[in-house]
Protein backbone atom coordinates (compact mmCIF):
# COMPACT_ATOMS: atom_id res chain seq x y z
CA UNK A 1 0.00 0.00 0.00
CA UNK A 2 1.41 2.88 -0.81
CA UNK A 3 1.38 6.92 0.52
CA UNK A 4 -2.13 7.61 -1.23
CA UNK A 5 -3.83 4.35 -0.19
CA UNK A 6 -2.39 5.10 3.14
CA UNK A 7 -3.51 8.33 3.71
CA UNK A 8 -7.31 7.90 2.65
CA UNK A 9 -7.75 4.81 4.57
CA UNK A 10 -6.47 6.82 7.56
CA UNK A 11 -8.60 10.14 7.07
CA UNK A 12 -11.75 7.45 6.19
CA UNK A 13 -11.29 5.90 9.25
CA UNK A 14 -11.21 9.21 11.28
CA UNK A 15 -13.90 10.48 9.05
CA UNK A 16 -12.07 13.16 7.64
CA UNK A 17 -11.67 14.43 4.27
CA UNK A 18 -8.55 14.82 2.46
CA UNK A 19 -7.04 18.65 1.76
CA UNK A 20 -5.17 18.02 -1.37
CA UNK A 21 -3.18 21.48 -1.84
CA UNK A 22 -1.57 22.27 -5.17
CA UNK A 23 1.34 24.45 -5.05
CA UNK A 24 3.90 25.80 -8.02
CA UNK A 25 7.40 24.34 -7.93
CA UNK A 26 9.65 26.63 -7.98
CA UNK A 27 7.30 29.75 -7.61
CA UNK A 28 8.92 32.76 -6.93
CA UNK A 29 12.46 30.52 -6.12
CA UNK A 30 13.75 27.29 -5.32
CA UNK A 31 14.67 28.00 -1.89
CA UNK A 32 11.09 30.07 -1.35
CA UNK A 33 9.22 27.30 -2.99
CA UNK A 34 10.78 24.55 -0.97
CA UNK A 35 10.41 26.48 2.29
CA UNK A 36 6.40 27.07 1.16
CA UNK A 37 5.76 23.72 0.74
CA UNK A 38 7.48 21.99 3.63
CA UNK A 39 5.21 24.34 5.65
CA UNK A 40 2.10 23.29 3.50
CA UNK A 41 2.89 19.59 4.55
CA UNK A 42 3.94 20.98 8.10
CA UNK A 43 0.61 22.88 8.89
CA UNK A 44 -1.99 20.10 7.46
CA UNK A 45 -2.09 19.38 3.85
CA UNK A 46 -2.50 15.39 3.57
CA UNK A 47 -1.90 14.97 -0.28
CA UNK A 48 0.25 17.50 -2.07
CA UNK A 49 0.16 17.72 -5.87
CA UNK A 50 3.33 19.33 -6.80
CA UNK A 51 2.92 21.45 -10.05
CA UNK A 52 5.73 21.36 -12.48
CA UNK A 53 5.90 24.94 -14.41
CA UNK A 54 4.54 24.77 -17.62
CA UNK A 55 5.24 27.39 -20.86
CA UNK A 56 1.79 26.45 -22.59
CA UNK A 57 -0.80 25.63 -19.97
CA UNK A 58 -4.80 23.98 -21.04
CA UNK A 59 -6.75 24.67 -18.02
CA UNK A 60 -4.62 26.47 -15.38
CA UNK A 61 -5.92 30.26 -14.63
CA UNK A 62 -3.97 33.42 -14.86
CA UNK A 63 -3.24 33.07 -11.46
CA UNK A 64 -1.11 29.36 -11.87
CA UNK A 65 -0.10 30.85 -15.42
CA UNK A 66 1.88 33.71 -13.51
CA UNK A 67 3.09 31.33 -10.82
CA UNK A 68 4.71 28.99 -13.76
CA UNK A 69 6.34 31.92 -15.82
CA UNK A 70 7.77 33.50 -12.28
CA UNK A 71 9.24 29.32 -12.02
CA UNK A 72 10.44 29.43 -15.33
CA UNK A 73 11.96 32.74 -15.02
CA UNK A 74 13.78 31.11 -12.34
CA UNK A 75 15.15 28.45 -14.19
CA UNK A 76 12.66 25.73 -13.09
CA UNK A 77 12.37 22.44 -14.45
CA UNK A 78 11.33 19.00 -14.76
CA UNK A 79 14.87 17.69 -13.32
CA UNK A 80 14.81 20.59 -10.41
CA UNK A 81 11.02 19.76 -9.99
CA UNK A 82 12.10 16.08 -9.00
CA UNK A 83 15.35 17.38 -7.08
CA UNK A 84 12.69 19.60 -5.11
CA UNK A 85 10.39 16.42 -4.25
CA UNK A 86 13.41 14.44 -2.87
CA UNK A 87 14.64 17.89 -0.81
CA UNK A 88 11.03 18.22 0.67
CA UNK A 89 11.01 14.17 1.01
CA UNK A 90 14.19 14.37 3.53
CA UNK A 91 11.63 16.60 5.54
CA UNK A 92 8.40 14.72 5.21
CA UNK A 93 8.30 11.52 4.75
CA UNK A 94 4.24 10.70 4.98
CA UNK A 95 2.79 13.29 2.92
CA UNK A 96 1.98 11.83 -0.80
CA UNK A 97 3.52 14.08 -3.63
CA UNK A 98 1.50 14.28 -7.06
CA UNK A 99 3.45 15.61 -9.81
CA UNK A 100 1.42 17.19 -11.30
CA UNK A 101 2.63 17.93 -15.16
CA UNK A 102 1.51 18.23 -18.91
CA UNK A 103 2.75 15.70 -20.91
CA UNK A 104 4.89 17.17 -23.51
CA UNK A 105 8.35 17.18 -20.33
CA UNK A 106 7.40 13.60 -19.33
CA UNK A 107 7.49 12.24 -22.84
CA UNK A 108 10.99 14.14 -23.66
CA UNK A 109 12.83 12.59 -20.74
CA UNK A 110 10.69 8.93 -21.40
CA UNK A 111 9.00 6.32 -19.33
CA UNK A 112 11.67 4.07 -17.43
CA UNK A 113 13.66 7.15 -16.64
CA UNK A 114 10.52 9.53 -15.05
CA UNK A 115 9.60 6.00 -13.35
CA UNK A 116 13.16 5.66 -11.49
CA UNK A 117 13.55 9.67 -11.03
CA UNK A 118 10.13 9.54 -9.38
CA UNK A 119 10.53 6.56 -7.36
CA UNK A 120 13.80 8.06 -6.45
CA UNK A 121 13.16 11.31 -5.25
CA UNK A 122 9.65 9.45 -3.27
CA UNK A 123 6.48 10.89 -6.06
CA UNK A 124 3.72 8.71 -5.12
CA UNK A 125 1.58 9.48 -8.21
CA UNK A 126 1.40 11.54 -11.97
CA UNK A 127 -1.22 13.97 -13.05
CA UNK A 128 -0.90 14.69 -16.48
CA UNK A 129 -3.57 17.32 -17.76
CA UNK A 130 -3.58 16.97 -21.07
CA UNK A 131 -3.02 13.05 -21.45
CA UNK A 132 -6.14 10.48 -21.53
CA UNK A 133 -6.49 7.45 -21.17
CA UNK A 134 -6.97 5.81 -24.34
CA UNK A 135 -3.41 7.51 -25.38
CA UNK A 136 -1.57 6.67 -21.81
CA UNK A 137 -1.31 3.20 -21.87
CA UNK A 138 2.20 3.47 -24.71
CA UNK A 139 3.77 5.54 -21.78
CA UNK A 140 2.55 4.12 -18.16
CA UNK A 141 2.55 0.42 -19.46
CA UNK A 142 6.68 0.58 -19.83
CA UNK A 143 6.53 1.73 -16.24
CA UNK A 144 8.29 -1.39 -14.20
CA UNK A 145 5.26 -1.44 -11.58
CA UNK A 146 2.34 0.23 -12.71
CA UNK A 147 0.47 0.19 -9.40
CA UNK A 148 3.75 1.95 -7.49
CA UNK A 149 3.19 5.23 -9.61
CA UNK A 150 -0.27 5.73 -10.66
CA UNK A 151 -1.56 7.81 -12.86
CA UNK A 152 -4.14 10.67 -11.10
CA UNK A 153 -7.24 10.48 -13.67
CA UNK A 154 -9.06 13.77 -14.19
CA UNK A 155 -13.18 13.75 -14.90
CA UNK A 156 -14.66 16.73 -16.52
CA UNK A 157 -18.07 18.14 -15.68
CA UNK A 158 -19.43 17.42 -18.76
CA UNK A 159 -18.07 13.90 -19.33
CA UNK A 160 -20.67 11.63 -19.50
CA UNK A 161 -21.74 8.72 -17.48
CA UNK A 162 -20.32 5.94 -19.56
CA UNK A 163 -17.37 7.29 -19.70
CA UNK A 164 -16.85 7.96 -16.10
CA UNK A 165 -17.67 4.25 -15.48
CA UNK A 166 -14.88 3.23 -18.04
CA UNK A 167 -12.00 5.70 -16.84
CA UNK A 168 -13.30 4.64 -13.29
CA UNK A 169 -12.53 1.02 -13.87
CA UNK A 170 -8.87 1.75 -14.51
CA UNK A 171 -8.41 4.37 -11.95
CA UNK A 172 -5.45 4.02 -9.19
CA UNK A 173 -4.88 6.42 -6.31
CA UNK A 174 -7.53 8.60 -6.33
CA UNK A 175 -10.07 10.20 -8.72
CA UNK A 176 -10.23 13.84 -9.27
CA UNK A 177 -13.31 14.85 -10.49
CA UNK A 178 -12.97 18.91 -11.68
CA UNK A 179 -16.20 21.13 -10.32
CA UNK A 180 -17.14 23.05 -13.54
CA UNK A 181 -15.88 24.25 -16.79
CA UNK A 182 -13.22 26.64 -17.64
CA UNK A 183 -9.95 28.03 -16.20
CA UNK A 184 -8.78 27.05 -12.28
CA UNK A 185 -9.48 29.51 -9.45
CA UNK A 186 -12.40 31.42 -11.17
CA UNK A 187 -15.78 31.00 -11.06
CA UNK A 188 -18.81 29.85 -9.04
CA UNK A 189 -19.78 26.29 -7.78
CA UNK A 190 -22.65 24.65 -8.45
CA UNK A 191 -23.27 22.40 -5.57
CA UNK A 192 -26.29 20.63 -7.04
CA UNK A 193 -24.37 19.70 -10.34
CA UNK A 194 -21.50 18.55 -8.12
CA UNK A 195 -22.97 16.68 -5.88
CA UNK A 196 -24.74 14.20 -9.28
CA UNK A 197 -21.56 13.97 -10.90
CA UNK A 198 -19.53 13.16 -7.40
CA UNK A 199 -22.58 10.58 -6.65
CA UNK A 200 -22.03 8.96 -10.01
CA UNK A 201 -18.68 9.02 -9.72
CA UNK A 202 -18.54 7.13 -6.49
CA UNK A 203 -20.76 4.60 -7.62
CA UNK A 204 -18.58 3.50 -10.33
CA UNK A 205 -15.37 3.25 -8.54
CA UNK A 206 -13.74 2.02 -5.76
CA UNK A 207 -11.26 4.66 -5.30
CA UNK A 208 -11.04 7.76 -3.75
CA UNK A 209 -12.74 10.90 -5.29
CA UNK A 210 -11.72 14.57 -5.00
CA UNK A 211 -12.75 17.65 -6.26
CA UNK A 212 -11.79 20.65 -7.71
CA UNK A 213 -11.09 23.68 -9.54
CA UNK A 214 -12.80 27.26 -7.73
CA UNK A 215 -12.42 25.60 -4.68
CA UNK A 216 -10.28 28.38 -2.65
CA UNK A 217 -12.22 29.18 1.19
CA UNK A 218 -13.53 26.83 4.48
CA UNK A 219 -16.74 27.59 3.62
CA UNK A 220 -16.23 26.11 -0.05
CA UNK A 221 -14.79 23.06 1.47
CA UNK A 222 -18.08 22.55 3.68
CA UNK A 223 -20.31 22.64 1.02
CA UNK A 224 -18.99 20.19 -1.07
CA UNK A 225 -17.40 17.96 1.84
CA UNK A 226 -20.44 15.48 1.94
CA UNK A 227 -20.28 14.40 -1.95
CA UNK A 228 -15.87 14.06 -1.85
CA UNK A 229 -12.94 12.10 -0.17
CA UNK A 230 -10.49 14.93 -0.76
CA UNK A 231 -10.76 18.71 -1.21
CA UNK A 232 -8.29 20.02 -3.95
CA UNK A 233 -7.20 23.97 -3.07
CA UNK A 234 -4.84 25.22 -5.82
CA UNK A 235 -4.91 29.36 -7.09
CA UNK A 236 -6.13 30.55 -3.21
CA UNK A 237 -2.86 29.16 -2.15
CA UNK A 238 -0.28 30.02 -5.09
CA UNK A 239 -2.19 33.78 -4.82
CA UNK A 240 -0.82 33.56 -1.23
CA UNK A 241 2.65 33.03 -2.33
CA UNK A 242 2.10 35.04 -5.21
CA UNK A 243 1.06 38.60 -2.64
CA UNK A 244 4.06 38.00 -0.21
CA UNK A 245 6.67 36.32 -1.96
CA UNK A 246 9.20 38.83 -0.46
CA UNK A 247 7.46 38.69 2.83
CA UNK A 248 9.10 37.20 5.64
CA UNK A 249 5.33 36.63 7.00
CA UNK A 250 5.00 34.51 4.17
CA UNK A 251 5.59 31.03 5.65
CA UNK A 252 3.10 32.33 8.58
CA UNK A 253 0.19 33.18 6.51
CA UNK A 254 0.71 29.89 4.16
CA UNK A 255 0.68 27.75 7.49
CA UNK A 256 -2.41 29.80 8.31
CA UNK A 257 -4.21 29.51 5.45
CA UNK A 258 -3.69 25.69 5.79
CA UNK A 259 -4.65 25.40 8.82
CA UNK A 260 -8.09 27.18 8.26
CA UNK A 261 -8.60 24.92 5.38
CA UNK A 262 -7.72 21.79 7.15
CA UNK A 263 -10.21 22.44 9.84
CA UNK A 264 -13.21 22.67 7.31
CA UNK A 265 -11.91 19.17 6.32
CA UNK A 266 -13.01 17.61 9.51
CA UNK A 267 -16.46 17.97 9.62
Amino acid sequence: MNRIAKTFAALKAKNEKALVAYLTAGDPNYETSLAVLKAACDAGVDVLEMGMPFSDPTADGQVIQDASLRALAHGMNLPKSLAMAKDLRKHNQSVPIILFSYYNPLFQMGPEALYAACMDSGIDGILVVDLPPEESDEFTLKFPDPKALPIIRLIAPTTPLARKKAVAAKADGFLYLITRTGVTGVGSLDVGKIAKHATELHNASNVPVCLGFGISTAEDIRQLAPYADGLVVGSALVKTVAQNGDSPKLLELVTQQVKKLKAACLG
